[in-house]
């Protein structure tokens, strides 16, 4: 059955993007359209601040576009063997992570990550109030533009200090739409089609309703996880599968289980 995964391609690494290879041992044929776009911003406040560990008690990454913003800001400063040197400060403190993607960009900058399994910033969130206590130094966490508040209130609750830096901003992709009626025209209204955040429900969502028209009842809904499944939910839309942890595996299990 033809699967519309509505993500961006992965960017590095050779093969097939792990989802479609996935999804193709159930016998499904999966087909990405990237959603976002992304702008860095304030790269050199981000260069000022992840070169200087010892204000800060650790790190926080929900999403890999903030591991590439630290990345970019080493490889445009010539700054590599300064922060090999410096690496280790930051590994003696935790570096915390949601998703596999996100740690293993972490492990490319010789970090070591601390919470890949969990899967979501709710989940996140605990993790790091069973481990630090409000006398430490603030948690510096670079970030989106479109973030949701969970980490950040939950921590300040808790009276744990946080310090956040914008360091991307989300947008919608230029050929979106063409894209979409393009793969409508030619494929038809897909069996299923999966969602990757909720800035995807609310670019895709307008224009998947129009091009699959009465149909839409037909077509199995998918998410990475509770946080896409709510905001498809909040759209009316029934969720046929999500993701018990945000991984290609997980997924390909949910989608081929609701079809």
């Amino acid at each position: 059955m033809n699967i519309l995964l509505l993500k961006e391609p992965r960017e590095e690494g050779n093969g097939p993007d792990p989802y479609i290879k996935e999804l193709s041992a159930f016998g499904h044929k999966a087909t990405l359209i990237p959603v976002l776009s992304f702008k860095f911003v304030s790269l050199d406040t981000l260069s000022e601040k992840v070169f200087q560990p010892e204000k800060y008690g650790g790190l926080i990454f929900t999403s890999p576009r903030a591991v590439e913003a630290v990345k970019m800001c080493l490889d445009a400063n010539n700054k590599k063997i300064e922060w090999e040197n410096l690496r280790n400060k930051w590994n003696a403190k935790a570096i915390y992570v949601v998703g596999k993607a996100t740690a293993s960009l972490v492990e490319e900058l010789g970090l070591s990550p601390v919470g890949e399994d969990t899967g979501t910033a709710d989940v996140l969130s605990r993790l790091i109030l069973e481990r630090e206590d409000p006398s430490i130094m603030p948690l510096f966490f670079p970030c989106g533009s479109i973030k949701r508040e969970v980490l950040p209130t939950v921590l300040r609750e808790n009276r744990i200090p946080l310090e956040t830096c914008s360091v991307y901003q989300t947008a919608q992709h230029p050929d979106l739409e063409k894209n979409l009626t393009n793969y409508f025209t030619q494929q038809g209204v897909p069996a299923s089609v999966a969602f990757f955040s909720p800035s995807g429900v609310k670019f895709c969502l307008e224009t998947v309703r129009r091009l699959a028209g009465p149909q839409l009842s037909q077509i199995k809904f998918a998410a990475i996880g509770p946080t896409t499944a709510d905001a498809l939910s909040a759209e009316g839309l029934p969720v046929s599968g999500s993701a018990e942890k945000p991984t290609a595996q997980h997924l390909a299990a949910a989608i081929a289980q609701a079809l």
